[in-house]
């Protein structure tokens, strides 16, 4: 696909809002994963300690 210009370009013939709904969707996912990752190892780790704690 060519494109003339940059509105020609954000509109993707027509199919803007799938190509960028999916763009924004997989960005999305990928600034999330490691911060739900880091937030998951946090909790974890402070049950482990917590575990420690009692025994």
């Amino acid at each position: 696909m060519q494109w003339n210009n940059w509105n020609d370009f954000l509109h993707m013939g027509g199919y803007a809002v799938y190509v960028w709904g999916s763009f924004g969707a997989c960005a999305l996912g990928m600034l999330l994963e490691p911060w739900l990752l880091k937030r998951r190892r946090h909790a974890i780790l402070a049950r482990l300690s917590g575990q420690e704690n009692v025994q």
